[in-house]
């Protein structure tokens, strides 16, 4: 595999004793892409996300992440990313601050390196006056910011976001998403898991996927004249139909 792409998988796959959660996965992410993977709960996405970024080792397959190999290469590939979980990996007992310094200095930061990028984040998602609050004292979109921000300070070229919405508000949801797209047009390449069909239709490309597989890759509107659906849902539910029978 090459370099040029942020993201490159080929057959990769993930079995925990006789089942398989992803089935021979193959995709490529170019660099700056927001790439969306719309499906169910179950349906392989957070598997496959957590193979990316080192958590867990493939049963087969392989794959690179800013060119380098998820397996034989875990650690460079953690340098360079940003990983955002589903259940907002947060210290609840811990203040947005401390949670930002705590994560800053897993991903090796100096405490001016942290300074720095606080600075800038408080600004950016609007941090400022939450700062030294505890996480658990915080509404659930304001979680979601400070989650985010601890992915993001080390400045990271690419970034996993795994059902990051999940949850959250439709008016939080948007909110997110234009963050996510300021991501996108500074260069950084946006790895995303939804169920929300919605969501898929803020992504430059999206890849369907059920049972571990992926059903159909393309962009929103790609997608949509091939189906002769009018939304991502009924797309979704055209190709349901169509393995099913």
């Amino acid at each position: 595999m090459g370099t040029d792409n942020a993201i490159e998988t080929f057959e990769l796959t993930r079995r925990f004793g006789n089942f398989t959660a992803v089935d021979h996965v193959t995709f490529t992410i170019a660099q700056g892409e927001v790439f969306g993977f719309l499906g169910v709960n179950g349906a392989g996405k957070s598997t496959t996300i957590r193979m990316l970024t080192g958590i867990l080792l493939p049963s087969s397959g392989h794959a690179t992440v800013a060119g380098y190999q998820v397996v034989t290469q875990r650690e460079m590939v953690r340098r360079r990313i940003g990983y955002m979980s589903q259940r907002f990996s947060l210290y609840h007992d811990m203040t947005v601050e401390e949670n930002l310094s705590f994560y800053g200095g897993v991903y090796g930061m100096s405490p001016i390196e942290m300074s720095r990028s606080r600075d800038i984040l408080y600004d950016r998602l609007g941090l400022g006056d939450i700062r030294y609050r505890l996480t658990k004292s915080l509404p659930l979109g304001w979680k979601q910011r400070t989650s985010l921000a601890c992915a993001i300070q080390h400045n990271p070229n690419i970034i996993f976001l795994d059902e990051p919405t999940a949850g959250v508000d439709p008016v939080n949801r948007r909110t997110f998403w234009n963050l996510i797209y300021e991501l996108s047009d500074s260069g950084v390449t946006v790895f995303v898991t939804t169920h929300y069909m919605d969501e898929a239709e803020y992504c430059g490309r999206i890849s369907i996927m059920h049972a571990g597989r992926i059903l159909a890759m393309g962009s929103p509107t790609e997608l949509k004249e091939s189906t002769g659906m009018e939304s991502i849902e009924g797309v979704f539910v055209a190709h349901i139909r169509n393995i099913n029978g």
